[in-house]
Order: structure tokens, then C-alpha cells, then sequence
């Protein structure tokens, strides 16, 4: 793997900071040891076996897939720590709001894969610069576990047309991929330790093989934005405030949850799926439930 991206008093350094507009990503930071990224990988995982079956209006793969932030005070816990919050203000500025999070989980030895795609194709914001994905890893992200692979450079391209495959085998809602071909000479693989985290561009043609190594791939992908970013699709948008302030107005705030599942927080939950629909569905080839079925919400 390579050698973690060196931090200036927790901070990227002018050079990262070069790095990430020049390619469309960086890579890896270090941000929590491994002893504590194992706590956070056991908090999850006793979650999971806690609540798998328990009487929730949607399946729990649900819940962590979308917007997770919103119902599980640990994924919000990690997404609001300085740590993280110090590097993405490297590129972000001093005013930082948290829209979403999501777990990305490959179990071993399994076929599940991510296609390639722009993250902003369907978030409903336009190419926007006001935003970023950082992606960190709760278990080791290999090539053989199937690491995130970039494309280098491919931010500099506007959004490019996504065909909508709908596979049950991609992790994506609608399986979608861009509709053009990525030699395999065009992919930096992202490896990341347990603790580690890579900065994305929202227009970085993304994607991510299946894992056949013998541990699940845990990553929490966590999108920032600037406040001046804006929501054109959807009616009406949320996030939370994770760092310094919001003089623009454009989301409509909300708060971190401080319990796992409570009531309050599951009808925020349904609320913002509502709404987030109309974006994350648009130009879609056939009626999307956004993330409606339990197919869609495989880990």
C-alpha cells in the first residue's frame, strides 16, 4: 500500500490539497488508528446483530445505505469527528455540512460490485465543486476486497451520460455506470488500512470490483458540502452542520441523532428519502423506488 498522505498539524498540506484538484482525489490519509477503527468496526457490527431483526419500518441494510447519519449516532459520530472534519476543510473551506452517509459493505467472497460512475450525476446539484466524498475504510480495502478504483483526471469532464443497468449484483440503486469504456490501465486502486480515508470529487469516474478475500470490505462514504452548494431538482434538501457556519440557507438543517433508531429520527429518516427521490430518480430508464426493495439495499 502506499504511504499515508503526510498531515500538517491534522491538516492537508498545500501539496494534498494540489494533488486532489490536479487528479480528482487523494489519497490514503490516516485519520484513526487501527485499535480504534476496530472499536468502530465492533460498534457496528454489534448493531448489526442487535437489530437485523428487529421490527424497523424498513430492513436494516436500509438504514445503513441511506443517509445513515440520520438513525445510527456512530456513523454521524465519525462523520462529525474534527479528525475527518480538519482534513475535508482542505479543500472544502472553514464551512462543512454533512448530506449524507452510507456503508458500503462486501461480505466475502461474494460477486457485488460498484460500476463506474460520476456521484454527481444524481445528486441533483449540477457539477458543483462545493462537495466531496471521503471514504473510509473499516476493514482493509484491497484490490483483492475489492477497493475503490478512480480514474485520474476524470473530474475534469462534465457529467457524462450513465446507463441504468439495475443488476442486482451492483451496489448502486439503479446499477448505474457511465456509458463509456475505462481501460484497466485507467484506474488508480484506492487500498486503503482500517483508519485510513480517501478524498473524491463528485465528477471522478468511480467504481469497485467484487471482494474474494476471506473479510468483509467495511467503508463509510461520507458526502460534504460547501453551503453554496444547491439542491436543483429536488423541492427541498437536508443536511447537518458539521463545521463553522451556514450564512446560505440552502438545506434545511437537521440534527444529529442521539440514539439508534428512535422514533424522531426514523420519521426524519422517511421524510428525507421522500424528498431526496425526485433527484436521486431523475432520468431514470424505469420507475425507481429509491432504494425501496430489499434488493437495493444489499450491503
Amino acid at each position: 500500500m502506499p504511504a499515508s498522505v503526510p498531515l500538517s498539524n491534522g491538516q492537508l498540506t498545500h501539496q494534498a490539497v494540489s494533488d486532489y484538484w490536479g487528479n480528482g482525489f487523494v489519497f490514503p490519509i490516516t485519520v484513526f488508528s487501527e485499535a480504534e477503527t476496530a472499536r468502530l468496526r465492533d460498534e457496528l457490527e454489534e448493531i448489526e446483530g442487535s437489530w437485523r431483526e428487529a421490527d424497523l419500518p424498513l430492513p436494516l441494510n436500509m438504514y445503513k445505505r441511506v443517509n445513515a447519519h440520520v438513525v445510527m449516532p456512530s456513523v454521524a459520530r465519525i462523520a462529525l469527528d474534527p479528525r475527518v472534519l480538519d482534513v475535508v476543510q482542505g479543500v472544502l473551506g472553514p464551512d462543512i455540512l454533512l448530506w449524507s452517509a452510507e456503508l458500503f459493505i462486501k461480505e466475502p467472497r461474494t460477486t457485488q460490485v460498484v460500476g463506474m460512475h460520476q456521484d454527481l450525476t444524481y445528486w441533483g446539484m449540477g457539477e458543483t465543486p462545493d462537495q466531496l466524498t471521503a471514504w473510509i475504510a473499516l476493514s482493509p480495502a484491497t484490490v483483492e476486497s475489492g477497493c475503490m478504483d478512480f480514474v485520474k483526471g476524470s473530474h475534469k469532464n462534465p457529467i457524462l451520460p450513465h446507463n441504468d443497468t439495475f443488476s442486482d449484483n451492483n451496489l448502486l440503486s439503479r446499477g448505474q455506470e457511465v456509458a463509456v469504456d475505462v481501460a484497466e490501465e485507467d484506474k488508480t486502486h484506492i487500498e486503503l488500512r482500517p483508519g485510513q480515508m480517501s478524498l473524491h470529487h463528485g465528477l471522478t469516474i468511480h467504481g469497485s470490483g467484487p471482494n474474494v478475500s476471506n473479510d468483509r470490505r467495511i467503508g463509510l462514504a461520507i458526502r460534504y458540502l460547501n453551503p453554496n452548494a444547491q439542491q436543483k431538482i429536488a423541492d427541498r434538501d437536508y443536511a447537518m452542520l458539521a463545521r463553522g457556519s451556514d450564512k446560505v440557507g440552502n438545506f434545511i438543517q437537521i440534527p444529529a441523532p442521539t440514539e439508534l433508531f428512535s422514533a424522531d429520527a426514523l420519521n426524519l429518516h422517511a421524510q428525507i428519502r421522500l424528498d431526496q427521490a425526485k433527484a436521486m430518480a431523475q432520468g431514470a430508464s424505469k420507475n425507481l423506488q429509491l432504494y425501496g426493495s430489499e434488493a437495493s439495499a444489499k450491503a
